[in-house]
């Protein structure tokens, strides 16, 4: 197990946040992990449930999110690797404030949180270190609740896309093909799904984008930046 755990080093040392970790706390979270395998559509834990520790997306990608009362889905990301989640629950020991859900097979790092927590008390400056995590985090949290109010359709789609294209601000790596439907891509950007279909179809027309099966292929980085912010020239081929 430790040399499968070490093989995924180098994946995880591609993440902004972790790479930035000071070495000792690098080599104690992965010391102290283990894998854990998802396959489609299992949880790994819903809005509610008892904090455990914190995960990191190795192979797949996890979609984040709450399921309402009525049974409206507010999906808030699809995280790839190699996106770390769970530092929430880690500060407040509340628990989880939303659901997470293999969205195909999934395998992910796990740090539990006894073992965080045993060195946490030994060395309080790590806090700092996750605390910037968070942060980081809510940052981004900010940034969409902007885009979703004051965003027109076309670039808020734009935006989202290019959002997850360029690994959330760091939180997990950068990517040309996205693995999303487009439904939940329509709920990711508060569209429906009529809308959301003819605004790809936009985009693809302009090559910015290709639609395939199940994925979207970012064509062309920068033009699909322009159109997120409403640049319509730039966005021409």
């Amino acid at each position: 197990m430790e040399s499968q755990l070490h093989r995924y080093r180098p994946q995880l040392e591609t993440t902004s946040w972790f790479r930035g970790l000071p070495a000792a706390l690098r080599d104690y979270m992965v010391s102290h992990a283990r894998l854990v395998h998802l396959k489609k559509g299992q949880v790994l834990y819903c809005c509610g449930d008892q904090a455990d520790g914190l995960y990191a997306v190795l192979e797949g990608a996890l979609a984040i999110g709450t399921v309402g009362v009525d049974g409206k889905e507010a999906l808030l990301a699809v995280l790839g690797p190699t996106a770390w989640i769970g530092e929430i629950s880690l500060f407040d020991r509340l628990p989880r404030p939303h659901d997470a859900t293999a969205v195909g097979r999934v395998v992910l790092l796990y740090v539990p949180e006894a073992a965080l927590l045993g060195l946490l008390d030994s060395t309080p400056a790590y806090w700092r270190d996750l605390a910037l995590l968070m942060a980081q985090r809510l940052r981004l949290s900010f940034k969409n609740a902007e885009a979703l109010t004051l965003l027109p359709a076309a670039q808020r789609l734009a935006n989202r896309l290019l959002m997850i294209a360029e690994g959330y601000d760091g939180l997990n790596a950068t990517r040309r093909t996205i693995k999303i439907s487009q439904d939940s891509l329509a709920a990711m950007a508060s569209l429906s799904r009529q809308t959301t279909n003819q605004l790809l179809k936009r985009l693809e027309s302009q090559q910015v984008i290709a639609l395939r099966f199940g994925e979207i292929a970012i064509l062309d980085v920068e033009r699909l930046r322009a159109a997120s912010v409403g640049d319509v020239d730039r966005a021409q081929p």
